[in-house]
């Protein structure tokens, strides 16, 4: 059976109708692309620090566009009309090219204008990311959402950690990375150096939504909590007011058979 997905792209929600070939094509390469692309974020970091290899950082680059590119090739090959597929991903294709022009430019302690190349596509590559894990986000599971948060912590944790001179240990990093995230700044550990002030932009920027997003779920659960005791109650009273409905239906019929009989019955 085909299965009708709608991909995003840039302000448009394109209806492509993708055969079981292709659907099972898209859901395996979901994840390695999504490995890919997190490794940029330790590449665009290689261009912030002097006593790491540049062409590391490019190797990263050059295959997180490969397995893109080989994911939509792919899934578009079991397709009949695959341009459309092709038109339809224009994140991705804006991705790609993103990725190889952050290959070529000059490292970014060099350049001004690389780094904030660069700056703009890591938010690409962010929005990619968050898209491959949406079906994780709306599953309405508050666990899900607690899981993933513990893991966003962590990270940024572990990167603050690596990128700050302040944060001595890994417990620092992770009490930074929360201060960040809940954007409360207490301002006892703060980021001073560049590396370390890009990465906050973004923590803020995953680090609330996925806070956000944990908040709003407990509070939902507490709604609907509510909501069902109340459904019951109203459930349980028109309950009882048909019951009393039909006791009195049942007396009303009880009545009007006995009178029926009685004036049938001869009388003497």
């Amino acid at each position: 059976m085909p299965h009708r997905l709608t991909t995003r792209t840039w302000g448009l929600a394109r209806p492509t109708v993708l055969n079981a070939a292709a659907t099972r094509a898209e859901r395996w390469w979901r994840w390695p692309v999504l490995c890919a692309l997190l490794a940029t974020i330790p590449a665009f970091y290689i261009e912030l620090l002097e006593n790491l290899p540049t062409p590391l950082a490019i190797a990263i680059y050059l295959f997180a566009a490969a397995m893109v590119a080989t994911s939509l090739w792919r899934v578009s090959r079991h397709l009949s009309h695959p341009r459309q597929y092709l038109r339809s991903n224009g994140l991705d294709l804006m991705l790609i090219a993103g990725l190889l022009m952050a290959a070529a430019l000059p490292p970014s302690l060099e350049s001004g204008v690389a780094l904030a190349a660069r700056l703009m596509i890591s938010l690409l590559t962010l929005v990619r990311m968050v898209w491959a894990v949406k079906s994780w986000l709306t599953r309405g599971g508050l666990a899900y959402l607690l899981l993933l948060a513990l893991m966003v912590l962590a990270f940024c944790g572990v990167g603050f950690w690596a990128l700050e001179p302040r944060a001595h240990s890994l417990g620092d990093g992770l009490w930074l990375a929360f201060t960040t995230a809940a954007t409360v700044g207490y301002g006892d550990i703060v980021p001073t150096t560049a590396a370390s002030k890009i990465f906050a932009v973004f923590v803020v920027l995953l680090g609330y939504a996925v806070l956000s997003l944990v908040t709003a779920a407990i509070a939902a659960m507490w709604v609907e909590t509510t909501e069902r005791r109340v459904e019951h109650e109203i459930l349980h009273d028109l309950h009882a007011q048909l019951s009393a409905l039909h006791e009195e239906l049942r007396q009303m019929r009880a009545e009007q058979s006995q009178a029926s009989t009685d004036a049938t019955r001869p009388r003497p």
